[in-house]
Formats: C-alpha cells, sequence, structure tokens
C-alpha cells in the first residue's frame, strides 16, 4: 500500500503524455480522466490511514534517510490530499469546453499546468526532508505563475511577474533556513532533525533558521503583510487559474508552516513564535477584510478576501501551542477544517465569478444589479460558499471557528476571539454585498445571455461541499492526530 505515495505522484505527470499527443478536444478529457485517478489514489492513500491507524510510508529505492528519500502521509498529509482530490478535477471539468463548442475555454497549457500542480502539491503534502519539500515549492511555483497569464495581456504578464519575485525571494529565504538546518545537524530529513532536537536543546542559529523559513514560506502563501502579489494575479487572471491558486496552491505553504512550527519546532520555541504568527493572522483578517469592502471588481473582492481568510489559520499557533492538551487538538482541528472549508467555498466562489462575467461582460460589482436573475445558479453558490467565510451554520466554516473560538476562550486568549468575531462580521459585509445588489432590480435590460448550467452547476457543488463540512462533530477529530506525535483519542475537557 505504500506504493499508493508513489502514484500519488506520477499518475498526474503520466497524463502529460497524452496531453502532448493528442487534439486539443481529446487532451482535455485525457487531463480530466488522469486527474480523477490520481483524486482516487489521494483517496484511498486517506482511507489506508484510516484503516491502519498508521502513517503510510515509503522510502525511494528502498533506502531510508539520510541515504535516500522518504515520503510519508499521516492524518493532516491526507486530509490535504483528500482536498486537493475534490477540487482540482472538478475545476478541470469547469475549464473544458462545452459539448459542440468551436473553440476551447483554456488553452491546453492550463491542463498540462493543472496535472503539473496534482503531483508538485501531493509531493509537498508528503516529503519528508526539506530540500525535497523545497523542490516541491519550486515545481509548484512554476507550474502556477504560468496560470496567470495565461492570456498573455499586459497586466496578466505584469501580475505574474510580480508573483514569481515574490514566490523566488520565498525561495530564497526558506533555502538560507534549510541550510543553517543542515549546518547544525547533518541532516535535512524531519525525523533525524526532531530526534537531534529531543537530545540537546535548540540555539539561536535554529531558531533563526526557522524564522527564515517562516518569512518565505509567507510570501508564497501570500500571508500579510507578504500578500501583495495576490490581488493582481487574482484579477486578470482566468476564473479557473484563479480557482486552483486560491483553493490549493496556497495551501501548500501553509501547511509546511504549520509543520515547521507545530511539529517540528520544539515547546518553549514554538510558545515564543506563536503570537507573532497569529499577529500576521490576525492583520491579515482585519486589513484585508477591510480592504475587500472598498472594492469595485467582483474578483478583486474575492482576492482579497482569500488574503484576509488565510489569517485564521496562524491564529491557531498560539492555541496549538497551549498547555491544555483537549484544547490544543480543537485548535488543530478547527485549523485543517477551515483549510478545507475554504478551499471549497474560495473555489465556487470564483467559478461563479467567471460565469457572471461571461453573462454580464464585466465584474464591475455596480453592474450586478439584477445578475440574480440571469445566473441564479451562479449567485447561489457564491452565497452558499460565502456561508462558510462568514461563520454561518451549517457551513463548515462555522464549525471551524467555533472550535477556534472555544479554545480561545478556555485558554485565555480572548483577542484572538474578538479577531475571530470581527472578521466573521467583515466577511458578511462584502459577501452580502454582492448578494443584495444581484438580487436588486436592474437598471435596465438584461442581457439574452444565460449562465452555462452545468458549470454553474459544477460551483454549486463545490459550495454545498463546503457545507456539508459543517456536519462533522464539534470535538478533535482523531483522523488528523494519525501519524503525529501526541494523540488525541480518549483526551477530556
Amino acid at each position: 500500500m505504500s506504493a499508493l505515495l508513489v502514484l500519488a505522484l506520477t499518475v498526474p505527470l503520466i497524463g502529460l503524455v497524452p496531453l502532448l499527443l493528442l487534439g486539443p478536444r481529446a487532451g482535455e478529457r485525457a487531463a480530466l480522466l488522469f486527474l480523477v485517478l490520481g483524486s482516487g489514489v489521494s483517496i484511498a492513500v486517506g482511507v489506508v490511514v484510516v484503516r491502519t491507524g498508521h502513517a503510510l510510508e515509503y522510502f525511494i529505492a528502498g533506502l531510508a534517510p539520510p541515504l535516500g528519500i522518504g515520503l510519508r502521509a499521516d492524518g493532516f498529509s491526507a486530509a490535504m490530499m483528500g482536498m486537493c482530490a475534490v477540487v482540482l478535477p472538478l475545476t478541470a471539468f469547469y475549464a473544458m469546453r462545452a459539448p459542440g463548442a468551436p473553440a476551447a475555454r483554456m488553452p491546453g497549457a492550463f491542463f498540462m499546468l493543472l496535472l503539473a500542480l496534482s503531483s508538485a502539491l501531493n509531493l509537498a503534502f508528503t516529503a519528508q526532508d526539506l530540500f525535497t519539500l523545497y523542490v516541491a515549492l519550486e515545481l509548484l511555483t512554476f507550474a502556477a505563475v504560468p496560470l496567470v497569464c495565461l492570456d498573455g495581456k499586459p497586466g496578466q504578464l505584469s501580475a505574474a511577474l510580480t508573483y514569481l519575485l515574490f514566490a523566488l525571494f520565498g525561495s530564497v529565504l526558506y533555502l538560507l533556513g534549510a541550510v543553517l538546518i543542515y549546518g547544525l545537524f547533518g541532516t535535512l530529513d524531519l525525523a533525524h532533525i526532531s530526534a537531534a532536537l529531543a537530545k540537546a536543546p535548540p540555539g539561536w542559529s535554529f531558531g533563526a533558521a526557522l524564522a527564515l523559513m517562516s518569512a518565505g514560506l509567507m510570501a508564497k502563501a501570500a500571508l500579510f503583510p507578504l500578500h501583495l502579489w495576490l490581488p493582481a494575479a487574482h484579477s486578470g487572471a482566468p476564473p479557473a487559474a484563479s480557482t486552483v491558486l486560491s483553493a490549493v496552491v496556497i495551501k501548500a505553504p501553509l501547511f509546511l508552516l504549520v509543520r515547521l512550527w507545530a511539529d517540528l519546532a520544539p515547546e518553549p520555541m514554538a510558545q515564543a513564535a506563536a503570537p507573532l504568527l497569529a499577529a500576521c493572522g490576525a492583520g491579515a483578517i482585519l486589513f484585508c477584510g477591510v480592504v475587500t469592502l472598498a472594492q469595485e471588481r467582483l474578483k478583486l473582492l474575492i482576492a482579497y478576501s482569500t488574503a484576509a481568510q488565510i489569517g485564521y489559520l496562524c491564529l491557531m499557533f498560539p492555541l496549538v501551542a497551549g498547555t491544555v492538551p483537549y484544547w490544543s487538538a480543537l485548535a488543530w482541528t478547527g485549523g485543517t477544517l477551515h483549510l478545507a472549508s475554504h478551499a471549497f467555498s474560495k473555489a465556487a466562489m470564483f467559478m461563479a465569478a467567471g460565469l457572471l462575467a461571461e453573462v454580464i461582460g464585466h465584474d464591475r460589482l455596480s453592474g450586478l444589479r439584477g445578475a440574480a436573475r440571469v445566473a441564479p445558479l451562479s449567485i447561489a453558490a457564491f452565497g452558499i460558499g460565502g456561508l462558510s467565510l462568514m461563520g454561518l451554520p451549517p457551513a463548515g466554516g462555522f464549525v471551524a471557528k467555533v472550535m477556534l473560538l472555544t479554545a480561545a476562550l478556555h485558554q485565555g486568549a480572548w483577542w484572538i476571539a474578538l479577531v475571530v468575531l470581527a472578521g466573521g462580521l467583515l466577511a458578511g459585509a462584502y459577501v452580502l454585498r454582492v448578494v443584495v445588489l444581484a438580487l436588486q432590480r436592474p437598471d435596465g435590460d438584461l442581457p439574452p445571455q444565460r449562465e452555462c448550467g452545468w458549470r454553474a452547476g459544477i460551483a454549486l457543488a463545490l459550495a454545498c461541499g463546503a457545507v456539508a463540512l459543517g456536519f462533522l462533530p464539534l470535538a478533535p477529530l482523531g483522523f488528523l492526530s494519525i501519524g503525529r506525535p501526541i494523540a488525541w483519542e480518549g483526551l477530556a475537557p
């Protein structure tokens, strides 16, 4: 079963071959087929982890680290792989040409990049040494940057260049931190580093290495205050490209940020860094939330909302580093659930924005009056996806925010609770602004074109997926603790 980890990396890459050999229409279908196969492998990894209750491991060429390269999927990794397994195939289906249409919606390069993203994301979620993780981040960057400028417009090229510069800046910082760690321990394998840290307390140089790597990951994830590349990248990118950028691409550096501070860093160091990370998260939620309210374009509104919403993950760091295991586990579950519900809701909202722009001809909020009459499913997808951002029941974002709020209140972190509540109010303001405009009486004649029903159905399905996550129990999920140093089963508050 450990070979499933290799298949998760290679199946999407095999799908590149038919794309190069077949025509555009057949290539799209082949890409969708291999994305579905890859998703099946990712889901199978999660099933094996649940059934065995242990992390799934594979050593390339049978050589264990430090001689070889190890792949490992624990509960957290499997959850992230499962999230991507849902979003990526549906995005490919959304981007395919309509039956009988003379031209493709997206160039063949889009589907190639989507397959490359799938492989790079799975590598980022399973690699067990810092250099392989660096390779995964670089593969992710060079597959994601071209998505921004697929149409070749001047504004897109400028946004893609800005994204590339931020990503390369982050890569340099990450690599400098990895070099420092190699100088300290003589290895980059996470398990060997953890074993060395358990024997002797780390010095200031290890803290500096983690700080450099964290800054690099924040730049790649567009976490405040290094979020400046994200709005411009989203505003000009095709809707399908914005979907994957917001829903899954930025999740990989956030995932690694959690790994560094929750699993690798010693507890005293993690407790010292947690308030700084949480402050960045609070800045993202409040500052970017206010800026979102001022946007006059729908895609820019969703983009700034993305920069705001990822801040919730950073709020969990002080809570995870708390002294009561139950509340730490609850905060960890809330942060993970927020990542998944955010992926589904943002994918739905960007898809809906693309359909609205096709019907109306633009994405200016001033021209959205009456949009619900020509694109009812798209407006429904946007509104239902927004439920999760607002934190209203029964959406997954509601359960995630309740977990974070509960953990914060029981650990005395009242300011985190206030930030969570303020972020929900800001999200409600900008989501309702769009929905209310769309439900108003139109200023003039509506366009004769109507939304593409099956594509709007994909957006609506993803939005409903974000709601479905809200039916998970309000308790720590033992699945997420599989393969981690601390097990959560049997914990009591």
